[in-house]
């Protein structure tokens, strides 16, 4: 085995200093020059002992690999609702249960709780209360092959046949450097996501006789999606209320009584600002009995 690097160094240093006492007596200089081989040899043979190996060589980083199944991952990277494995991978800060971000997001249009552990994640507005694991995300497509190369052309694929611009991807902006103490950010605690760009006030208007028990509404805010249908309203008022089939829910706007098929991003744009209060768009219910 080759001599460590001090050794390396301590030899040639020990030989100038015994040239250097004794420049002019060869006889000393014989005897410095047994003492550096006998020095020598002992380094060398003690090379091996210092690393841990008899012959001399380093221990390989790969002796200590492990090849792991990615059976073995799945049960971490896969969502729950969908069973696939994470796409836009989302945490409920609540729990810290993840989903993908679009499961979670449908689930929460029908309920506040976990889908895995139940829990009440926000009583009135649970997408306040999730947040993008972009690091989990990285590490699913890190494992899975060619799973972000797929997603992203099933992406750009989708939006082609539509017709619609396919979205960039966010570059995050760089943060230019402070000087002295940082300065404390104030703003919001809670970020509405923009696909949630509605805000409806659900007013009852009573119900006939014959309609049957019911639960009250408990809230009458909701924030939900321009896109959303009076029908989704419909059946969050039925899922809600506990109510029987037989029972039929009229939804009205103003003076207008609302289809299933509009949306409430058109109901305002039609309706105008006589739909709308304080920001709100205003939409009154009863509950009358469908006839045989």
């Amino acid at each position: 085995g080759a001599p460590s690097c001090s050794g390396s160094r301590s030899v040639p240093f020990e030989f100038e200093r015994g040239r250097t006492e004794s420049s002019g007596d060869e006889d000393d200089d014989d005897e410095d020059d047994e003492e550096e081989e006998v020095e020598e040899e002992e380094m060398e043979g003690d090379t091996g002992a210092r690393f841990g190996t008899d012959d001399g060589e380093l221990d390989s980083d790969d002796d200590q690999e492990r090849m792991i199944n990615l059976a073995e991952l799945t049960p971490y990277i896969l969502c729950s609702i969908c069973k696939g494995y994470f796409i836009d991978a989302t945490t409920i800060t609540e729990c810290l249960h993840t989903f993908c971000k679009s499961c979670i997001v449908r689930h929460f249009y029908y309920s506040n709780r976990c889908p895995k552990c139940n829990i009440v994640v926000h009583q009135t507005q649970p997408l306040y209360n999730i947040r993008l694991d972009r690091q989990l995300q990285d590490i699913v497509y890190k494992l899975v092959v060619n799973l972000e190369e797929r997603e992203k052309k099933q992406m750009h694929d989708f939006y082609k046949e539509r017709g619609l611009e396919v979205p960039k991807p966010a570059v995050p902006q760089p943060v230019p450097p402070s000087r002295g103490r940082p300065r404390k950010v104030l703003g919001s605690v809670f970020r509405i996501p923009p696909e949630l760009d509605i805000s409806i006030l659900l007013e009852f208007i009573g119900a006939n006789e014959g309609t049957g028990n019911f639960k009250p509404l408990e809230k009458k805010f909701v924030r939900v999606s321009g896109e959303a249908t009076i029908g989704h309203v419909e059946k969050f008022l039925r899922r809600k209320m506990d109510l029987d089939p037989a029972c039929q829910v009229d939804i009205i706007c103003g003076d207008h009584l609302l289809e299933h098929y509009q949306t409430l991003r058109e109901i305002r744009q039609v309706i105008g600002d006589s739909a709308v209060q304080d920001g709100l768009l205003v939409l009154h219910y009863g509950l009358v009995v469908s006839p045989l």
